[in-house]
């Protein structure tokens, strides 16, 4: 995370090393896995599940993209700041997705090149637009993604109580990061901006949910 005294270029190369370490290193979490239960799963249950805990590790590495670059570009420090920060917590999650990807036997995307690549696309463009219309992103994502996990809930196998508890866990921190841009006056996107994200991540989670 960068330090209010480090330059641009200093940021930028911050930056780089984390989108490299985000997208081939195993991430350390800060805080234990909320997985405390069982899992007794038959082999459809497993590929369901492996399945499933692939998107949301996608999600994720897309989550560090959008935090890093948003970040990167942003005007105020202390804003700056929140971004940083907000992406450090995020690495819970793209940890705790990862560890459970293992347990079930299972492996990442094969194109979080791609999705990292795309999504800092996408937080630059929100950064170039401003700090506000950074903060509407933000509050529009975790929206999103708040409603994706819940889905997940649905279609988890009931007796995979590990993969529940992480996506469950996951969910509170988003809502919580999504109201935090809102009261630091995130401005409401026009409708066409959701429309459009909402297009991109269905594309992404049925490419990843396989590939």
């Amino acid at each position: 995370m960068s330090r209010p005294d480090l330059t641009a270029a200093d940021r930028l190369l911050s930056a780089l090393d984390h989108s490299l370490r985000t997208v081939f290193a195993k991430p350390a979490a800060s805080r234990p896995s909320p997985a405390r239960g069982s899992a007794t799963l038959d082999e459809e249950g497993r590929k369901q599940s492996g399945a499933l805990m692939r998107v949301n590790h996608v999600g994720e590495v897309c989550a560090q993209a959008l935090y890093q670059s948003q970040a990167l570009l942003c005007r105020d420090p202390g804003l700056r700041h929140d971004f940083e920060q907000a992406a450090k917590e995020e690495i819970d999650h793209l940890a705790w997705t990862r560890q459970r990807l293992d347990e079930l036997g299972d492996r990442p995307s094969l194109l979080n090149p791609l999705w990292y690549g795309g999504s800092f696309a996408l937080g630059s463009l929100a950064g170039l637009a401003g700090d506000r219309v950074s903060l509407g992103f933000l509050v529009e994502t975790e929206r999103q993604v708040e409603q994706h996990l819940a889905s997940h809930l649905d279609r988890l196998p009931a007796e995979d109580l590990r993969s529940r508890e992480i996506v469950a866990q996951m969910k509170l921190d988003e809502a919580e990061h999504a109201a935090h841009a809102q009261a630091a006056g995130a401005m409401v996107l026009p409708a066409p901006v959701p429309q459009l994200m909402r297009m991109a991540a269905r594309v992404m989670t049925r490419v990843a949910h396989h590939i």
